[in-house]
């Protein structure tokens, strides 16, 4: 296919970037607060129905740069959907300067391009391209607030991880180009099938590009930049790159691993199962120290990537199915649960955990909708979490990962304890600090649509079930 006929798969990028740039140069002339994040949410509106149009059976875009299968357009989906609720919450989030909204949204927005160029990478110099856009944006996002210390410590942390992540990542693509002599995936898989590779060199550079990939996954041992990226970034920051990333991530490294190296899936997976339990243990053990919601979230963030990594582990299509589910369910609960954190921030000024007593006698929408989704973060049945969890443990047990599913449910019971005892905090103590003030309307149409996912979802999961398999004939090329 050649670059005109291409041109047409990638009209949700060019809209996204059209938007962005109108509103940068816009934001010289008009200062409102909310304007540029009507534009930015037009701008995902758009590029969202384009979306359907662009899904063809598997053509190669840009001479194999890219492709637009039925995995890469879900997950265009979820990351258009991350970018739509960060934006809403974004709206309503009264730290961020209104002089700088502009370039706020725009970087929003480049940010939500190089989501989508890395969903849909079928070359490992555009997933390198694409994700290094994608970090660059993030580490300006989280140093936004410039007058304050803790932001800027947070993102040179990020940058400082990401820059030694990048270097090892771009250091295995190199052996890839001279083991195989092209960075083209589609090459590399049937170079693969055909047993025309030394498998040890194979594995070798297999465990640099998980490296780098590993921290945009946030997994052991690449997860020390999350807690104070995490507590120092705006929160509305913080909702995105808790969840595109990841996301992002995790689609990557599904595409490298389980259709072009799955021949040496018996090197990898047991190392990818002793990373996720790791991962898992960390992030839950160090949790429950955490007496701030934010840097407790994220440590939580840390260890729901090891459970998503479980059902790569496996890899079957019960696992499969299990992956792509839990990002879906975790984007949903992940991101509600830093918005309700920015409507109560707004209020009382504080992300103390202790701050948040008696939260329900205050303020018992924001303390009720915190709790779903700290109780979905927690697998918590008929919620989205729960279903999450079940899939990819089944998908463990039934692969004869036994030690890793038994690791699973154990730090899941953990985990239950640092979730209860904010729920502790806002329903059984007694209230303290300011009541709770007006509330955004952005951030309330938020966090409706994201619990009403959270609870269809895990009380009628056939449709996202339907959805995540249709997107699977990936695995099956």
């Amino acid at each position: 296919m050649n670059i005109i006929e291409s041109i047409r798969f990638i009209i949700p990028e060019i809209i996204l970037l059209g938007f962005a740039l109108a509103i940068l140069v816009s934001s010289l002339f008009i200062r409102n607060r909310n304007l540029p994040g009507l534009f930015a949410l037009a701008a995902v509106v758009a590029a969202s129905l384009y979306l359907p149009q662009t899904q063809k059976t598997n053509p190669a875009l840009f001479f194999n740069m890219l492709t637009g299968d039925s995995f890469s357009v879900f997950f265009k989906e979820i990351c258009l959907f991350i970018t739509g609720i960060v934006i809403l919450i974004s709206m309503g989030y009264k730290a961020l300067n209104e002089d700088s909204m502009g370039e706020y949204y725009f970087l929003i927005l480049n940010a939500a391009i190089a989501m989508l160029l890395a969903v849909s990478s079928d070359n490992l110099l555009m997933i390198y391209l694409s994700l290094e856009m994608l970090s660059l944006v993030s580490y300006i996002l989280a140093a936004f607030l410039k007058h304050d210390p803790m932001s800027s410590e947070g993102a040179l942390k990020y940058f400082l991880f990401g820059a030694l992540s990048t270097g090892i990542m771009l250091y295995g693509i190199s052996l890839v180009y001279g083991l195989f002599g092209t960075l083209d995936l589609s090459s590399i898989s049937k170079a693969m099938a055909q047993g025309q590779v030394n498998a040890l060199a194979a594995f070798i550079l297999l465990i640099l590009i998980l490296a780098g990939l590993s921290f945009k996954c946030s997994l052991f041992p690449f997860h020390m930049w999350a807690p104070d990226a995490y507590q120092g970034a705006p929160t509305a920051v913080t909702a995105f790159i808790s969840a595109g990333p990841k996301a992002v991530g995790f689609a990557v490294i599904l595409r490298i691993f389980t259709k072009n190296f799955f021949p040496l899936y018996m090197d990898w997976s047991g190392l990818i199962a002793l990373i996720s339990i790791f991962t898992m243990t960390v992030g839950n053990v160090i949790a429950i120290s955490q007496d701030n919601i934010k840097r407790m979230l994220a440590y939580s963030s840390i260890a729901q990537a090891g459970y998503m990594a479980i059902g790569f582990v496996a890899g079957s299509p019960l696992g499969m199915e299990g992956v792509l589910y839990y990002i879906l369910a975790y984007a949903l609960m992940n991101l509600g649960a830093f918005g309700c954190i920015i409507l109560v921030s707004n209020s009382i000024k504080s992300d103390a955990i202790e701050d948040y007593a008696g939260l329900s006698k205050k303020d018992p929408a924001s303390a009720f909708m915190l709790a779903v989704f700290l109780l979905s973060l927690a697998g918590i049945p008929p919620l989205a979490g729960f279903l999450g969890k079940f899939l990819v443990f089944a998908a463990a047990i039934q692969s004869k990962f036994i030690l890793l599913a038994v690791a699973g449910v154990i730090n899941s019971v953990i985990a239950a304890f640092y979730y209860m005892r904010v729920i502790k905090y806002m329903y059984l103590d007694e209230p303290k600090g300011i009541a709770a003030g007006p509330k955004s309307v952005p951030i309330q149409i938020a966090l409706a649509i994201v619990i009403t996912g959270v609870l269809i979802a895990g009380i009628y999961p056939s449709p996202f079930l339907n959805w995540i398999r249709a997107s699977q004939s990936f695995f099956a090329q």
